[in-house]
């Protein structure tokens, strides 16, 4: 089920498949993600699926690809520099979001961030915070890549009441197309910036 580009995502309640985590349950919807510069469709086409079964965000990464560029293997390396997906997530109403990132690799980034005034200039990374319980499962083929990202809903000490902001993105380098930032909520920044706030979504949790 793909979803038209909104700001406001519905999460199902869906569980896992062990066998093949990177399978969308149904009843799951998949939204595009578009360029973040200016909301146009990317070259490489990349769909978020998130749902949740209670105790864990599940979000699945699935996206088009014609060459992995990636090295890092050590946790908290500088994935960005890099192919990578990454997860922003804002569970209370405060400057403060969580900043989860993927490669495809397997290697892992977590990060708090807070940002008091919304902009980069100001904001602040906390790289000491450890998503506890985190796990990612990568496929990738010559033609496509798929990233399972697994987060415990209680290493972000969050539940799921309230409405939650957030954003999704993905980062591909390719050295004869160029690099492409897309983002489910593009942020409209030249060059590609991924830390503005006031472009999160929301998420309703089902």
């Amino acid at each position: 089920m793909m979803q038209a580009m909104s700001s406001t995502l519905l999460v199902a309640r869906a569980e896992l498949s062990i066998e093949e985590p990177w399978r969308i349950p149904d009843g799951v919807a998949r939204v595009a993600l578009r360029r973040a510069t200016d909301g146009s469709a990317p070259r490489l086409a990349t769909t978020v699926a998130p749902y949740h079964d209670g105790q864990f965000l599940n979000v699945v990464f699935s996206g088009d690809d014609d060459g992995v560029v990636a090295t890092h293997l050590a946790h908290d390396d500088p994935l960005w520099q890099e192919d990578v997906v990454e997860l922003f997530l804002a569970p209370a109403t405060s400057p403060r979001y969580f900043e989860i990132e993927v490669n495809p690799l397997g290697t892992t980034f977590d990060a708090i961030i807070d940002s008091p005034d919304g902009i980069r200039a100001t904001m602040r990374t906390d790289l000491a915070w450890t998503c506890g319980g985190l796990f990612a499962a990568v496929r990738t083929t010559p033609t496509s890549l798929d990233i399972l990202v697994r987060i415990p809903f209680a290493s972000l000490g969050a539940s799921l009441s309230g409405e939650w902001r957030a954003n999704f993105y993905r980062i591909d380098r390719h050295h004869t197309h160029g690099d492409e930032f897309t983002a489910w909520q593009p942020t409209m920044q030249t060059p590609a910036d991924f830390h503005v706030p006031s472009a999160f979504g929301r998420l309703h949790f089902e």
